[in-house]
């Protein structure tokens, strides 16, 4: 029975990038490279290398964790295992080579993996949010700042903001990818001392093999200012899934009812108030992206590791990596579908526009007055009166401008068109498909 939520509830394609059997094999590709450079290097028999390469179909976790009850060691649990399918040439496993010479740079291996796996989902969730942006271009709606009504805006403008960012996201994770591939194959204190005057080519053979580059220097490991960028962009793309899923959250709510999750015709919202239609999912995302927040200050404590290195990064690390990356992309794979369900309601969307009878258009009349020959902070001054006083009366901005006598320098129609929110979108449409290219 699994414990961690990881292998059951969240379990997505990114699960197995980071399970015991993919980790197990990393470490003998890094193995069988290391085995291949001293062959070419005339260093062990150019036989030992196949065999090797061989033997890794044959070694199974349970074995390695047989071996590691016994010597306290995963690593050489590994090595012993890869050396018991070897035949006469396992002799010639890991020669030269420290421990995180091989867990590093497999570590580096499995981060590529799983960076590919979510730029994957995130281009399709991006794809979503394009449609969207496309669709409610002219979906004219209420802007919102310190939560309070601010000037009209459309729902084209939300989904291209998101579909920007996430663009940038990506961008992000291309150049963490790119500071990630790197491995080491530098020996206990990075000096390449045990690979003798061969050591730079030793590294090099290596790193050619299995297509990533070499590190320019490193001591017992690779540095983890590396890994910290890592984490630090797998959590910006959780804040983006956040900001997205606390909108929709927000905008569920019945006293607004603009949007909703998908909600099924079987689904059930609460165990005892059966009308209930809870965003959770939203919610859900909001509350992961937390732990992909809080595995940041843990990968950034891991900086500072004691002279050539401690091993006080090893065990946070078994957690901190895994999760954060199976939790970003369970997210982005939850948004995509609750996006592409995400229900609509022109009603209350246009009711919201009207909620405040016509007070959300007071910088247009402003501006307009402006237009009028009047100067800007007066006419500001006049419209914050009047808006003040038909807030209290509960009357229309437009019915106080009539009775006043700034209201004499407008015909009824001008009326109209100031206190209509469609006519008040400056260049949405221009920005929101500019924002698409």
């Amino acid at each position: 029975m699994a414990v961690s939520p990881l292998d059951s509830r969240y379990k997505t394609e990114m699960t197995p990038v980071f399970d015991e059997e993919n980790k197990l094999r990393k470490w003998m590709e890094v193995e069988v490279a290391l085995a291949k450079a001293h062959a070419e290097l005339g260093h062990i028999p150019k036989e030992a290398p196949p065999a090797i390469e061989a033997g890794m179909d044959k070694v199974t976790v349970s074995r390695v964790h047989e071996i590691d009850a016994e010597i306290h060691h995963d690593l050489m649990a590994m090595v012993r295992a890869l050396a018991e399918q070897s035949g006469e040439y396992g002799g010639y496993i890991h020669i030269g080579a420290t421990s995180y010479d091989i867990e590093d740079t497999a570590t580096a291996l499995i981060f590529i993996e799983g960076i590919e796996v979510l730029e994957k989902h995130l281009e399709k969730l991006n794809t979503v949010l394009k449609k969207l942006a496309k669709e409610h271009k002219k979906t004219v709606c209420i802007g919102r700042t310190h939560g309070q009504h601010a000037n009209p805006t459309t729902y084209g403008m939300k989904f291209a903001i998101y579909y920007q960012e996430m663009k940038r996201n990506l961008e992000r994770l291309k150049r963490a990818k790119e500071i990630i591939s790197v491995g080491k194959m530098s020996g206990a204190t990075g000096t390449m001392a045990a690979f003798g005057e061969e050591g730079p080519k030793m590294q090099e053979l290596v790193m050619k093999e299995i297509g990533i580059k070499p590190a320019t220097i490193s001591n017992q490991v690779i540095q983890r200012d590396r890994h910290a960028e890592v984490m630090c962009t797998l959590a910006m793309v959780s804040g983006t899934l956040e900001k997205m899923a606390k909108e929709i959250r927000n905008l569920s709510r019945p006293e607004m009812g603009e949007i909703s999750e998908p909600f099924g015709k079987k689904q059930v919202g609460s165990s005892t108030m059966p009308h209930k239609r809870n965003p959770h999912k939203s919610e859900r995302i909001c509350s992961l992206a937390r732990i992909v927040r809080a595995n940041v200050q843990t990968a950034l404590e891991n900086m500072p590791l004691e002279h050539e290195r401690d091993l006080t990064n090893s065990a946070n690390e078994r957690f901190i990596f895994p999760e954060s990356f199976i939790v970003t992309d369970y997210m982005t794979k939850q948004m995509t579908s609750l996006l592409e369900g995400l229900q609509f309601f022109p009603e209350n969307i246009q009711k919201n526009l009207e909620l405040t009878k016509g007070l959300v258009m007071a910088e247009r009349v402003m501006m307009a007055l402006v237009g009028k020959g009047m100067g800007r902070q007066e006419a500001h001054e006049l419209i914050r009166d009047l808006a003040q006083k038909a807030f209290k009366e509960k009357k229309g901005l437009k019915e106080m401008l009539k009775e006043s006598e700034a209201g004499k320098k407008f015909s009824e129609k001008e009326l109209e068109e100031l206190f209509d929110p469609a006519t008040y979108l400056g260049k949405a449409d221009e920005i929101v498909d500019s924002a698409l290219e």
